[in-house]
């Protein structure tokens, strides 16, 4: 799904909100996460998941049309781990 099929479900969802009122709604969680993710924090939706960031050292890496050694930099990266109620409603295919 993506961010605008997402504001156009739960546009129809909840009729009596303005489609650009959804879209603001939608774009502040997003950029919330992201800044709380930004500054190191984990950010947790309770039976839904929790985003982290984790730490990948650098390691020698390998350009895959070359074969030749590449470094690669330490970096961060985003990780979201699913809650149990997530995982429940997955496995019995979303009923």
């Amino acid at each position: 799904m993506t961010k605008s099929e997402l504001i156009a479900e739960l546009s129809a969802a909840n009729p009596h909100l303005l489609a650009r009122d959804v879209e603001t709604i939608v774009g502040t969680v997003f950029n919330e996460i992201t800044a709380a993710l930004s500054r190191g924090e984990r950010v947790e939706l309770r039976g839904f998941g929790a985003f982290t960031i984790k730490k990948r050292d650098a390691r020698t890496g390998r350009n895959p049309r070359t074969g030749e050694a590449v470094p690669v930099d330490e970096k961060v990266v985003p990780f979201f781990k699913a809650g149990k109620g997530l995982r429940e409603r997955v496995n019995r295919g979303g009923k």
